[in-house]
């Protein structure tokens, strides 16, 4: 799991952990023992965010008008192909 400075906590990391989870989690700057984290996937975390951000563009995804979770999906992988595509 790939996640920001905002969720580094014990209970949360050691909850990952026990459901067989591997965090990639870097330490607050705050924390006096940081726990290793892969810095390269955890670089790699901002192309996920960005692709997030282009999906929100689209209205229909945004709000969620549609509230059947198929037809849902489907504008969303619709908003998808075309993002590629363009």
């Amino acid at each position: 799991m790939l996640a920001d400075r905002g969720h580094d906590a014990d209970w949360f990391i050691n909850a990952l952990k026990d459901k067989g989870i591997r965090p990639c989690i870097p330490g607050r700057k705050s924390r006096g023992k940081h726990d290793k984290h892969d810095k390269r996937r955890y670089k790699r975390r901002n192309r996920i965010e960005i692709m997030f951000g282009r999906l929100k563009d689209w209205r229909r995804v945004a709000t969620r008008y549609d509230r059947c979770p198929k037809v849902f999906l489907s504008a969303v992988a619709l908003a998808a192909t075309v993002m590629f595509w363009l």
